[in-house]
């Protein structure tokens, strides 16, 4: 999404608009149809009245309308553990964000716990145990192929005891297309609901922003099966144009927690929609 506001400045000429260009300028930002349609109309509004800047504005002014402001915190739960379940296809970097966002947490001076419940990728358990030495948080794991479920459990149960903030779950990379693994998901939901009927407390999807489209499809499928709290949207750092944290909101109205932009373990972000259009747009 990077330089949009520039591309709309370029779709204008001395007494002419290219509407076709710049309503393919928009889709391209991957910032969805039902998006680039109302952000079309309200420039058609103004007619022959519109100028370059009002265009820049009208597009500022609708994504700001939808994406939360100011950034979202992540706050305890007095008297018990906050669980955050992290789920995403695999390659979104969806293990490595929740190694990051306890490496966030750890940083305000909470108490974290890692559950590598990623059982079915080969090494997930070993990359995640390696992470969580690196934070100096404690990890609970399970063998190779280990019901996921139950990796979940025993660590609700290890940060409940340990009087934990926070309990950090990292589910399989689900293709999103694939039914039994979204029901396993529903399983590791009602597991952890046994112990605490509002856990998980924020399910999070990890969202590569350079698939486009395909992010959104994800978006979809998962919050039929999980009811997505919130995303964490990674790869802003360099092609990533972040549209989809436009098109998501639009149409869903699941707000970004979090942004990834570089491999540091400092560089994931809280989401913060000024910055966001200020300088990724």
């Amino acid at each position: 999404m990077a330089g949009l506001f520039k591309k709309i400045l370029q779709r204008f000429s001395r007494d002419h608009v290219d509407w076709d260009d710049l309503e393919e300028s928009l889709i391209l930002a991957d910032i969805g149809l039902p998006m680039t349609t109302l952000i079309i109309e309200r420039m058609r509004d103004l007619g022959r009245s519109l100028k370059p800047e009002d265009a820049v504005n009208i597009c500022r002014e609708e994504i700001l309308k939808i994406i939360p402001t100011p950034p979202l915190e992540l706050s305890p739960i007095p008297g018990t553990t906050k669980v955050i379940l992290i789920v995403g296809v695999n390659g979104t970097g969806k293990t490595t964000s929740a190694a990051k966002l306890a490496c966030h947490l750890k940083e305000a001076n909470y108490s974290v716990m890692l559950a590598a419940a990623d059982t079915f990728r080969a090494a997930a358990v070993e990359q995640l145990q390696v992470w969580a030495e690196r934070v100096n948080v404690p990890l609970i794991s399970g063998s190779s192929n280990a019901d996921p479920s139950s990796v979940c459990f025993e660590a609700q149960s290890a940060a409940l005891d340990a009087g934990c903030d926070f309990l950090i779950c990292d589910t399989a990379g689900r293709i999103h297309t694939r039914h039994n693994l979204m029901e396993e998901l529903k399983k590791i939901r009602r597991t952890l609901g046994k112990r605490d009927a509002g856990a998980p407390h924020e399910i999070f999807l990890v969202v590569d922003a350079t698939t486009g489209s395909n992010a959104l499809a994800q978006a979809r499928q998962f919050n039929e099966a999980a009811e997505l709290s919130g995303l964490i949207v990674t790869k802003l750092d360099g092609s990533g144009k972040g549209g989809v944290i436009v098109s998501i909101a639009h149409e869903m109205a699941i707000p970004t927690h979090f942004i990834g932009v570089g491999e540091k373990m400092e560089d994931l972000k809280a989401f913060c929609a000024e910055h966001f259009v200020q300088h990724i747009l």
